[in-house]
């Protein structure tokens, strides 16, 4: 498989705010608005499309990827480069999750070199899990909103 990053853009977006999960993932699903389509715009967000030009997913960096309730318990402190990213609905458990997180895991220590990179997963979420501590990020802290327990896992180099 191989993935190009591309700049956001308004079709883009609309098509990544109208993905749907199966469930117990539907957790990630987006809520169809004008507001979800702008936070995708707002420049910290980036497509990645596979050979045939086909939206395979997205990641993003900065504080769009952390989940805002995290910082009253103080788990984005440290200084660390936040990443968070979606798959194509189409792409989840077709086995190419590692080569995707590795894509974007290279384009982000070659633009933070040194700097130590975050993710924030949902705890229910232990497909992920797994795959992040294959990646070598370790479990760091966890907080609970209203809607879900979560944890934060950092990859240092």
């Amino acid at each position: 498989m191989q993935l190009l990053i591309e700049n956001m853009n308004e079709d883009l977006a609309k098509d990544i705010v109208s993905w749907e999960y199966e469930k117990p993932y539907d957790f990630y699903n987006n809520e169809i608005s004008d507001g979800a389509v702008k936070e995708l715009l707002d420049g910290s967000y980036f497509a990645l499309v596979n050979e045939d030009q086909k939206l395979h997913g997205f990641f993003c960096t900065g504080d769009n990827a952390q989940v805002p309730v995290g910082k009253r318990f103080g788990v984005y402190s440290e200084n660390s480069i936040d990443m968070g990213l979606g798959m194509n609905p189409k792409y989840v458990g077709k086995g190419s999750g590692f080569e995707f997180c590795s894509f974007i895991l290279r384009y982000i220590e070659e633009n933070h070199k040194g700097t130590p990179i975050r993710l924030t997963v949902a705890k229910f979420n232990q497909r992920a899990i797994h795959l992040y501590e294959k990646l070598g990020f370790e479990k760091k802290d966890e907080f609970r909103t209203d809607f879900a327990e979560f944890m934060t896992m950092v990859k240092r180099k």
